[in-house]
C-alpha cells in the first residue's frame, strides 16, 4: 500500500469508523433478543420466475422461453407445488424449499413501493428512506437508521462496503464491513498503530480503535477460511461462506443487519431453471439456508426480510429476458415465522389486472409490511412506526 492509497483508506476507516466495536465493549444485546436482517437485491429481480404463477394460462402465453413447466412429478425441471396456483422454481428444491417445508418462509406477492419511476438509482433510495416517495424532506435519512434510533441497546451493523442509505442520517453511527472480496487486511500493525495514534486524545479515538479492530478482526477469519480452502474447504468467495460468517456476527454482536445483493438487472438470457436468474435465485437461497444453519437455535429469533426495488415486466422481451416493471414477491423467513404459505391480498394473474398492462401491480406497499412487521418483532408503538414509515398504514399479514 503506497502513501496515498494509506491516506484514502484511513480517511474512509474514519468516517466509517463504528461506536459500537466487534468485541462489544460498549453493550451487548441479550442473547435471546430479536434479531431483524434485510437482504436487498439491487436490480430488480424477476419474482415471475422464483414464485412461478403456474395457474395462470397467461403466464405461458407470455413467457415461451422463459416459463416454467406446471409441477410434474416425472420433470425435475417443472415447478414445485406449493399450493394450487403459484410454485417455486426447481432450481431451489434443496435449497429454499426445505424452510417452506418446515413453514420457515413466507411469500408476499404483489408487493413494492408507491415509485413509478422503474428507475433502479431512484426506486432503492426511495425504499431504503422509508418515505413516501412523492413526499421525501430528508434525502440523507433511511428507515433502518430511524428504526435502529427507536431501540436501546440494539447494535446495527451494514454488511456493505459503503453505509448504505438505509443507515444513514441517524443518531449514533452504525459500523460497516463487507465480509466478500479481498482477504487480506486493510492495515497491516504499524499502519493501524499509525492510524490509531492519529486520533489519539481526540473525541474520535474510540470510534477508530473500534472500527480498526472489527476490520482486523473479520479479515483475520476471512484468511483463515482461506488456509482451511487450501485443504479442500467451500470457496470463501460464495455468498454461503458470506452469510455464515454474517451469522455468527448476528448471533454473538448484533442484532439489526442489512446485505445487498447485485446482479439481478436481466434484460438478456435470463434463463429459467437454468442460467443467470436461476444462478443468482440458487446462490441467494443457500446462503440462506446457510444462513439459518449458522445461527442455531437463535434461528428462532430471526426474521428475515428478502425485497428488491422493483419486478419486472411480465412478458418476456425480444432478448429471452425482461425488463424493469413495478410489483414484486418479497421474502419473509426466520425460526417462528407464520411461513409455508403465500401472504398477503392477491388477484388473478391475467391481462386485466397488470398495471399498465405490463407489470404486477402493488396491492401490499412495503412500507405497510415493514411497519406491522417489525411492530409485533419489536413492539414499537403506533408513533414509533410513525417515526420510522411516515405515514405509512401498518399491515399485520400475520407473518410472526
Amino acid at each position: 500500500m503506497n502513501r496515498r492509497e494509506f491516506l484514502l483508506a484511513a480517511a474512509t476507516a474514519a468516517v466509517a469508523a463504528p461506536t459500537l466495536s466487534f468485541s462489544g465493549k460498549l453493550f451487548a444485546a441479550p442473547a435471546s433478543a430479536p434479531r431483524f436482517l434485510l437482504v436487498f437485491l439491487r436490480g430488480g429481480y424477476d419474482c415471475n420466475n422464483l414464485l412461478i404463477p403456474y395457474g395462470s394460462d397467461f403466464y405461458y402465453e407470455s413467457r415461451p422461453t422463459l416459463s416454467i413447466a406446471r409441477p410434474d412429478p416425472y420433470n425435475q425441471n417443472s415447478a414445485i407445488g406449493l399450493d394450487s396456483e403459484w410454485g417455486l422454481n426447481p432450481a431451489l428444491r434443496d435449497s429454499l424449499y426445505p424452510l417452506w417445508q418446515k413453514r420457515q418462509i413466507a411469500f408476499v406477492p404483489f408487493a413494492g413501493t408507491d415509485d413509478m419511476s422503474r428507475s433502479h438509482f431512484e426506486t432503492q433510495d426511495n425504499i431504503e428512506s422509508g418515505e413516501p416517495s412523492s413526499q421525501r424532506s430528508d434525502f440523507r435519512s433511511g428507515f433502518m437508521a430511524r428504526l435502529s434510533g427507536q431501540m436501546a441497546k440494539v447494535p446495527s451493523i451494514a454488511f456493505t462496503d459503503a453505509l448504505p442509505l438505509s443507515f444513514q442520517g441517524g443518531n449514533h453511527d452504525i459500523p460497516n464491513i463487507s465480509l466478500r472480496g479481498n482477504t487480506k487486511a486493510v492495515f497491516d500493525d504499524r499502519q493501524a498503530s499509525i492510524l490509531a495514534g492519529m486520533y489519539q486524545n481526540t473525541s474520535l479515538a474510540s470510534a477508530a480503535a473500534d472500527g480498526l479492530e472489527l476490520r482486523q478482526s473479520v479479515s483475520k477469519e476471512l484468511q483463515d477460511e482461506m488456509m482451511k480452502a487450501n485443504r479442500g474447504a467451500a470457496n470463501a468467495k460464495s455468498f454461503a461462506e458470506e452469510t455464515q460468517r454474517m451469522a455468527t456476527m448476528m448471533r454473538d454482536q448484533y442484532r439489526l443487519g442489512f446485505v445487498d445483493v447485485g446482479g439481478w438487472d436481466t434484460h438478456v438470457n435470463q434463463g429459467s431453471t437454468s442460467g443467470q436468474l436461476a444462478n443468482n435465485l440458487t446462490n441467494l437461497s443457500k446462503g440462506l439456508a446457510a444462513y439459518a444453519d449458522a445461527l442455531g437455535d437463535e434461528w428462532n429469533n430471526t426474521v428475515v426480510v428478502v425485497m428488491s426495488e422493483f419486478g419486472r415486466t411480465f412478458r418476456e422481451n425480444g432478448n429471452k429476458g425482461t425488463d424493469h416493471g413495478h410489483g414484486t414477491v418479497h421474502w419473509v423467513l426466520g425460526g417462528k415465522v407464520n411461513g409455508g404459505r403465500i401472504a398477503g391480498p392477491q388477484v388473478a394473474v391475467n391481462a386485466q389486472n397488470l398495471l399498465q398492462n405490463r407489470d404486477y401491480p402493488v396491492l401490499t406497499n412495503y412500507r405497510d409490511m415493514l411497519g406491522g412487521l417489525l411492530s409485533k418483532t419489536w413492539g414499537l408503538s403506533g408513533s414509533q412506526i410513525q417515526t420510522v414509515f411516515p405515514g405509512s398504514k401498518p399491515k399485520d399479514l400475520q407473518l410472526v
